[in-house]
């Protein structure tokens, strides 16, 4: 079980969690880009890129037995913030699908370069599994 954290006097962030509490098995997921279990890019879209990478967290995850609905932390890092605030709309759809959840604590940082030339986006994971 997970609990989001806002003090009572601060906004409602929107899209994500200022905080968040949880107890039980901790799982650290590495940095997961736009490629497929294969290390193979089928686009150059941001999104669809995004997507990929939620979905390669989701499949990482469920090999600690866990769920989408037990991710705590979201890191993305980006090369072009101006790409990834045009492209939100659509990450969002493709967040909902897969997770659905957001009450994740999540931070974005614009990065000048991926080690994979071809990754747009790179996202780092932290679940909480409950006991």
């Amino acid at each position: 079980m997970k609990q989001a954290l806002l003090p009572p006097s601060w906004t409602a962030p929107r899209g994500y969690a200022n905080g968040v509490a949880a107890r039980g098995t901790q799982v650290f997921i590495a940095g997961q880009i736009g490629w497929d279990a294969e290390a193979r890019f089928h686009t150059s879209d941001f999104a669809a890129q995004a997507k990929q990478a939620l979905q390669n967290i989701v499949d990482v995850l469920a090999e600690a037995g866990g769920k989408p609905e037990h991710l705590v932390r979201l890191t993305w890092y980006v090369t072009d913030k101006r790409e990834y605030l045009a492209a939100l709309k659509d990450i969002g759809r493709g967040f909902r699908e897969l997770i659905g959840d957001y009450d994740i604590a999540m931070s974005a940082v614009q990065v000048v370069a991926l080690i994979e030339d071809e990754a747009k986006v790179e996202i780092e994971a932290t679940a909480v599994i409950p006991d």
